[in-house]
């Protein structure tokens, strides 16, 4: 007979918790393995978590610093972080039903926890706010995009909806203002080869096969500012904003493209959103085969 299948964790306050594998080792205890694996975390800190539960095995137990240590079995633990500074921008519930939602993301909200994010992440506020502990991104946009985000409600679906999106199966178009050329030929699509940088967080055009393309097109001309429609056919990170820069015409408001800024910290300033809008999303439902159109209602302006 199989062992009968561990259901995860639930959410705390709609945060899940994350895990590691246990190698092999001879920690005396588990506490003993979590203060080694994660030096920037101290002994009392564990200590303390265990004491609220927010360490456990995999079936649910909670573990203690008494806990001996088992190699090759799995432990979940729940994240603590100071208190969070509020996002002062609202999330917007488009559409649900039993198996989707359709959001739109204001600026500078993450998607899902990371880093200093845990609370203040649209994941997390919509499990609050909706009661819904089986929510997942279907794809991701980043912190600093607004506009559509989707996600699934039941585990058993979720794989249908989310290859949508590996394969390429998925129309989206977005919105950006960037300066006009009017020396640029448009439309036009871009084509490169996009990978990681040295520079954190930062991604860079090399030689070789691109695996990376986007179509551009202009929408209008205000100025010195044009606002333009730009479609991804792939999906790698930062790709739009990454290839308005190389054409010359970074998206306004971009600390990343082509110029790495500092981190604002905590000290973010809010009134110089990226003017990028994820604002189409379209797809043949794999379930009731029906044609899903959902549109942001946020707008760019210059």
């Amino acid at each position: 007979m199989s062992a009968a299948k561990i259901s995860p964790p639930s959410s705390k306050d709609g945060v899940g918790p994350s895990s590691v594998a246990l190698p092999a080792g001879s920690w005396p205890s588990i506490i003993a393995f979590l203060v080694e694996h994660f030096p920037a975390i101290p002994h009392t800190e564990w200590e303390a978590r265990m004491q609220r539960g927010d360490v456990i095995d995999a079936a649910g137990r909670a573990l203690t610093p008494a806990s001996p240590y088992q190699a090759h079995s799995k432990i979940f633990y729940y994240r603590s972080l100071p208190a969070e500074p509020r996002i002062p921008f609202d999330e917007v519930v488009l559409y649900q039903d039993e198996y989707l939602i359709a959001v739109d993301k204001p600026h500078f909200l993450p998607v899902t926890p990371a880093g200093r994010y845990l609370q203040e992440t649209l994941l997390v506020r919509l499990k609050r706010s909706l009661g819904i502990d089986t929510l997942a991104p279907m794809h991701r946009i980043d912190r600093e995009t607004a506009g559509l985000v989707l996600f699934t409600i039941q585990p058993h679906t979720r794989n249908l909806y989310q290859t949508l999106f590996r394969e390429r199966s998925v129309s989206k178009e977005y919105e950006a203002i960037a300066p006009y050329c009017a020396d640029l030929v448009l439309p036009t699509t871009y084509r490169s080869r996009l990978l990681e940088s040295a520079a954190f967080m930062k991604m860079e055009e090399v030689e070789g096969e691109a695996n990376a393309e986007t179509a551009i097109e202009l929408i209008e001309v205000h100025g010195a500012l044009a606002r333009y429609k730009l479609e991804p056919v792939s999906g790698q990170k930062h790709q739009l904003r990454a290839h308005m820069a190389a054409l010359g015409i970074p998206i306004m408001n971009d600390r990343i493209y082509p110029h790495l800024y500092p981190d604002e910290g905590a000290e973010q300033d809010y009134s110089q959103p990226l003017k990028l809008l994820a604002k189409t999303i379209s797809f043949t439902d794999p379930i009731s085969q029906q044609l899903r159109q959902f549109e942001s209602r946020q707008s760019l302006s210059f």
